[in-house]
C-alpha cells in the first residue's frame, strides 16, 4: 500500500494569511472619485466642499486552489487640494450639500482657496480588508491598499461687486455688460 497524502501536509492557510497582503494589493480595487461643489469652477475666499464616492467592494479570487472572499472597504481619506494644503487621513467620506448652500456652507471636507487659479485637488482613499477561505470566518488583512484618484482641475476665481444704476439692456456699455469696458 501507499500513502495518498505527502508526510507533511501543507499548512495552506498559513501560506494564504502570508501573501493575502499582497494579494490585496493587486485587487482591482475601484477608488471611486473626488467631487467637488461647486465645480469646474469655485470662488477665492468661500469654501468648496469636497467628499469621495466609493464604498465596500467585495472579490471573489481563487488562491493555492482554494475559494477566497477578499473585502476592502474605505476606512481613511486624504484630499489634497492643489495649492499645497491638504487634509487627512480623515475617515471623513465627506458628502453631497444643496446647491443653495455651497456659499455659506463649510463642511468637515470643505476647503477655502486663498489665491485664484487653476489647482490639481486629488483623493487618496486608504481601504482596509478581511478576507474569508473556503467561506470561512473573515480575517482582517495587516496592513492596507492606498488608492489614488485622478486629479481633477478646479478653477479659483474671485468676484467684484459694484452698484450699477441700468441694465444691459437700457446701456450696453454698462459695469459687467458683455462687450463693455472693464473697469
Amino acid at each position: 500500500p501507499t500513502c495518498l497524502y505527502d508526510p507533511e501536509p501543507e499548512n495552506v492557510l498559513a501560506n494564504i494569511a502570508a501573501r493575502i497582503l499582497n494579494d490585496f494589493r493587486q485587487l482591482p480595487v475601484n477608488p471611486g472619485s473626488l467631487e467637488a461643489q461647486p465645480f469646474p469652477h469655485t470662488l477665492k475666499g468661500g469654501p468648496t466642499n469636497f467628499y469621495a464616492t466609493t464604498g465596500e467592494q467585495g472579490f471573489d479570487v481563487t488562491i493555492l486552489g482554494q475559494a477566497v472572499h477578499l473585502t476592502a472597504t474605505p476606512a481613511n481619506y486624504t484630499y489634497a487640494f492643489g495649492d499645497g494644503t491638504n487634509l487627512g487621513p480623515t475617515p471623513a467620506a465627506g458628502y453631497s450639500i444643496p446647491e443653495a448652500e455651497w456659499l455659506n456652507n463649510e463642511t468637515r471636507t470643505s476647503h477655502t482657496y486663498t489665491n485664484t487659479g487653476n489647482y490639481q485637488a486629488t483623493l487618496t482613499t486608504s481601504f482596509t480588508g478581511t478576507y474569508s477561505v473556503n467561506n470561512g470566518p473573515p480575517l482582517p488583512i495587516n496592513g492596507t491598499l492606498d488608492i489614488t484618484t485622478p486629479a481633477k482641475t478646479i478653477h479659483v476665481w474671485k468676484t467684484e461687486k459694484a452698484l450699477v444704476a441700468d441694465t444691459c439692456q437700457e446701456n450696453p456699455n454698462s459695469w459687467g455688460c458683455p462687450g463693455a469696458e472693464s473697469r
